[in-house]
């Protein structure tokens, strides 16, 4: 998953990067409205951290600009505004959370993954494919009652399959999700990571869960 933090005080935007970073996102800054703009016309982004008060260009008018794009983001207002006019102005223009300076990064952490799972069409906390389970929130997974032990980035990955389970996820969407703007990759390196998160999956005989799709992608679902 890839979130944009738009603040231009650097130190609680680098705060609030980090914390994204640490629950496991892949998260750009900027620090101004052009350049937020800019940036979510050359990525997808699933999540826009947004301060309404920015240089060049106001966070309303950045929120405008990306409801006009093709895949527009959830986007959660960050604001030292704490007026009802001001939250409701912010809402009814599009926004889809609201969350008052100064707030806690745990909570901003929490309101940004309930706004991906409603993104992704996925209710509730838990995603079940046969018998595995992705715990969306505390990120931990289990196969058959079994906790895997898995490594920060395998569970972004096994995340972002289990959010779009029976569909394909394509090799640039785990690039851009798992390394951000890291210079492009092997095929073979995804085709590799692959390999070792399935290993953890299928374990002990376990019927496959993420299924190739030649030239597409990855695609996890019940075998069959």
């Amino acid at each position: 998953m890839r979130l944009l933090v738009a603040e231009d005080y650097a130190v609680l935007r680098q705060a609030v990067a980090q914390a994204l970073r640490e629950a496991g996102y892949v998260v750009d800054e900027s620090a101004d409205g052009d350049q937020a703009v800019a940036l979510a016309h050359e990525h997808h982004y699933d999540v826009v951290v947004l301060d309404i008060m920015l240089p060049s260009r106001s966070g309303f008018d950045v929120l405008a600009a990306l409801r006009r794009l093709a895949s527009s983001p959830c986007v959660i207002f960050v604001t030292a505004r704490d007026q009802v006019h001001d939250r409701v102005r912010g809402l009814d223009q599009g926004a889809d959370d609201y969350l008052v300076k100064p707030f806690d990064l745990t909570e901003l952490v929490s309101r940004v993954r309930a706004l991906i799972r409603r993104k992704r069409g996925v209710s509730g906390t838990r995603v079940r494919v046969d018998d595995l389970e992705v715990d969306l929130v505390e990120r931990v997974a289990w196969r058959g009652g079994q906790e895997l032990m898995l490594s920060p980035r395998e569970f972004s990955l096994l995340e972002l399959l289990a959010v779009k389970s029976g569909r394909v996820v394509r090799r640039a969407e785990i690039q851009e999700s798992l390394y951000g703007d890291a210079d492009p990759l092997e095929s073979n390196v995804i085709d590799a990571f692959i390999r070792l998160l399935r290993k953890k999956i299928e374990m002990d005989g376990r019927p496959r869960l993420i299924h190739t799709r030649r030239g597409e992608g990855y695609v996890l679902r019940t075998e069959g």
